[in-house]
């Protein structure tokens, strides 16, 4: 009778561990494609364009050179914010004030019905790079790095960082995954700026 409830334990304990793992590990997937995605969807965004297309102004809404030195700027500093987490002891316990799930924070950020007004520090005018050319360069080393980073990462340690910031309380996985929202968000503004009938066709 004792080994066979041994035997159910150690049944059921493999049989948790073998749904959670996958679970786990579609978690870190997702994250890390989704930051490949939202990298490719940046690149993309400015090849081919032109200087008169990428300094065009609609209204009062950022150009697209703006949009990207904004991307660039935005894309180290809350990745510094994200590596101060993970600095600092674990605090597992915090989880239990995290109120949004992976997913509705990712479409919370990339909702663009949704205006916010960014921090001085990274607004374009404020950007250390003075060129599209040298903002692209600094967003896909910084994005290379992540993605190198988040592929080697223990997710398990990811979670057990939490922040609580202005916006909310999330944990460091939660806090990469804005970085790939946030640039999405912006390449979703550069495509409104390249359907505005005024730009410029070349």
């Amino acid at each position: 009778m004792k080994s066979t409830i041994t035997f159910l334990s150690l049944l059921w304990l493999c049989t948790f561990a073998c749904l959670a793992q996958p679970n786990a590990s579609k978690n870190k997937t997702f994250a890390i494609n989704y930051l490949k995605q939202t990298e490719t969807d940046v690149l993309n965004s400015v090849k081919g364009l032109s200087k008169a297309q990428l300094s065009f102004k609609p209204d009062s809404a950022w150009s697209i050179e703006e949009c990207i030195k904004h991307i660039a700027a935005s894309e180290k500093e809350l990745w510094a914010m994200v590596d101060g987490a993970l600095k600092a002891p674990a605090n597992p316990a915090l989880r239990a004030n995290i109120k949004s799930t992976d997913s509705a924070l990712v479409k919370a950020v990339e909702d663009r019905s949704h205006k916010a007004k960014t921090f001085a520090a990274l607004e374009p005018a404020n950007s250390p790079y003075k060129t599209v050319p040298e903002a692209i360069a600094a967003f896909k080393e910084n994005r290379e790095k992540l993605i190198a980073f988040m592929q080697s990462a223990s997710e398990d340690n990811l979670r057990n960082h939490v922040s609580t910031l202005p916006l909310g309380t999330y944990d460091a996985q939660q806090l990469i995954l804005l970085i790939a929202a946030h640039s999405k968000r912006h390449t979703s503004q550069i495509k409104e700026v390249m359907a505005n009938p005024a730009f410029p066709k070349k």
